[in-house]
């Protein structure tokens, strides 16, 4: 399928998303918020990848929202119907977000090869994701501040769990600029890379490496992460011990000492497609 605000391709078991509109850089326009949770959707309930990656072209990774997504949520509507129109924006809001918690609900990892800015949205993206790496010019703004409102798609509730809170408090009261250097230090991203081309070549490594794996146990180390990030230790210990009894798939186990013991690869089977409910 064509989508009109990125590229999808996938090969070797890696769906590669790659933002395609650098002349505007790749601004979130109105299509983009529903193409990328359709697509992420699909790569996800259908089994087509083991692992997403999310990339950019031009010299920026995304500008963020795009002005016509605010106009399209009410924000100019007339003072006399204030009211009502700020019942159905918070629902445009609820929209919004679940375009990034799709990224979080994917049963596959996903990484963020970040280039150039991460502005606004682009913040909001990159911490819904798995993994981010960036390039050396990288640099990371919540932007929204200066701009007269609060974030509102994301970054909040995900951002404060991935780096130390002050810093979170710095960047969202501030709007100032986060370098990947910087970024790097507090924890933002995994690795920084010398180049555009370095960053996409490190990170497309990592996610064969990652797509080498058992995907089921890959799918569950996900959902064991997310949850204990959410819950208390006891019930993230019970969740786990819960998850095995049920889903420890035995010949994974099996073909990966097999695999070594005849020094090759192993062979898993693929995630089934999830069956749509009638």
């Amino acid at each position: 399928m064509a989508y009109e605000c990125f590229d999808l391709t996938i090969e070797d078991a890696i769906a590669h998303i790659r933002l395609s509109r650098p002349e505007k850089v790749n601004s979130m326009t109105p299509a983009f918020w529903r193409e990328l949770p359709e697509a992420v959707g699909d790569i996800s309930d259908n089994a087509r990848a083991r692992v997403i990656v999310i990339s950019a072209e031009g010299k920026h990774f995304t500008a963020g929202m795009d002005i016509s997504v605010f106009m399209q949520g009410g924000l100019d509507a007339p003072a006399e119907n204030r009211e009502t129109a700020a019942e159905a924006f918070r629902h445009h809001v609820k929209m919004l977000q679940n375009t990034f918690s799709a990224l979080e609900g994917a049963r596959q990892p996903v990484l963020a090869a970040i280039q150039g800015g991460a502005i606004g949205g682009g913040v909001d993206l990159v911490t819904a994701c798995d993994c981010r790496y960036a390039s050396a010019d990288a640099f990371f703004c919540i932007e929204e501040t200066a701009i007269g409102m609060t974030a509102d798609v994301g970054s909040f509730p995900r951002l404060a769990k991935v780096i130390p809170e002050g810093w979170a408090r710095q960047l969202a009261y501030t709007a100032e600029r986060l370098p990947a250097a910087k970024a790097l230090e507090i924890g933002l991203v995994n690795e920084v890379f010398d180049s555009h081309e370095a960053l996409l070549e490190g990170v497309m490594k990592i996610a064969h490496t990652i797509a080498a794996h058992s995907p089921l146990a890959v799918a569950g180390s996900k959902r064991m992460i997310n949850y204990a990030r959410d819950h208390s230790t006891a019930d993230a210990l019970d969740y786990i011990a819960l998850w095995n009894a049920a889903m420890l798939r035995a010949d994974d186990i099996k073909e990966s000492y097999v695999a070594k013991m005849e020094a090759r690869s192993a062979a898993y089977g693929d995630l089934h497609a999830l069956k749509k409910s009638l």
